[in-house]
């Protein structure tokens, strides 16, 4: 088994407060047992994903900007397999899981047959992902889902996910729960979503109640002075950080009580139409077949 990586912790904490695992093939069954002892109590869950860029746009019509937004998650999941999942366990209170907290999941990637763009693999490798170790010892997908499956994080509504602009990292998640294309359209989409997850946030969704708050995940860490532990865009890294940002923010700006009905559930830049005439009766849009246009990607080098 790979040694957890270990870093300096926030909030007081001391520097053990806060332990990354690699996680392979070879230990996924191992640590999916950890998280299961540990998931009733430290039900908050923070995760991040590492994809292989985008490769591919939708071509229309479509009936919004969401749509649209949409049809380009769905085309490029679709299409391309994830690299990275990082997930940390926090309870109510932001109070980590004793010893490790939070989990890398370093999935089986081939630079040779795989599709992806360039420069997405080479921000990658930049930031310390081994593309070499995972096509020989990441972790098969299928077996992945299956233990999710079965692991306590989906499907539990007392569960509570915590993201950043989660939409993406959703749409792989979906994609390794069900070994299926995804939905063809946002209502579709949300369905099986809020299926699997039925308790979301979405950090840049509740910014829109902090003025104050602007861009990516690292300067909203930086404007509440959380700090970052671990390599920036590797997944474990951008998962604790995502977890005390989010426990920062709902202290500093909302009191430490968040108004599920009003956040929970939403992804930023998505499903804008669906919330907006959920309750009314109108009927939706004629749904349209939307094709997608393979951008210049790179299958094996």
């Amino acid at each position: 088994m790979a040694d957890p990586t270990t870093g300096g912790g926030g909030g007081g904490g001391s520097n053990s407060t806060y332990m990354i695992r690699e996680v392979w093939e070879s230990n996924l069954e191992e640590e999916f047992g950890v998280i299961r002892r540990l998931i009733d109590q430290y039900n908050y869950i923070a995760m991040d994903t590492e994809f292989p860029g985008v490769v591919a746009r939708p071509i229309g019509p479509f009936s919004s900007t969401s749509d649209y937004h949409y049809q380009l998650l769905r085309c490029n999941a679709d299409i391309l397999n994830i690299i990275q999942l990082g997930i940390t366990l926090m309870d109510e209170s932001g109070t980590p899981a004793p010893g490790v907290c939070s989990w890398q999941f370093n999935f089986k990637f081939s630079l040779s047959s795989d599709m992806y763009a360039q420069e997405s693999i080479d921000l990658l490798t930049k930031s310390g992902i081994d593309f070499m170790k995972s096509e020989e010892f990441g972790i098969d997908p299928q077996h992945f889902g299956e233990l999710l499956t079965d692991s306590g994080m989906v499907l539990f509504k007392n569960v509570r996910w915590v993201s950043f602009h989660s939409g993406y990292d959703f749409g792989y998640l979906l994609k390794l729960l069900t070994c299926r294309a995804l939905p063809e359209d946002e209502d579709g989409f949300f369905e099986v979503l809020h299926t699997f997850f039925p308790g979301i946030y979405d950090i840049k969704y509740m910014m829109r109640s902090c003025r104050m708050l602007k861009g990516g995940l690292q300067d909203v860490a930086d404007d509440l002075e959380v700090p970052r532990i671990g390599p920036q865009h590797q997944a474990g890294s951008d998962s604790l950080l995502t977890a005390m940002t989010f426990f920062r923010l709902r202290e500093k700006y909302f009191e430490n009580k968040v108004d599920e009905p009003k956040y929970l559930g939403h992804l930023f830049g998505l499903g804008t139409r669906i919330f907006q005439t959920q309750a009314s009766s109108a009927s939706s849009p004629t749904s349209t077949t939307n094709s997608a246009a393979v951008m210049p990607a790179i299958v094996g080098a």
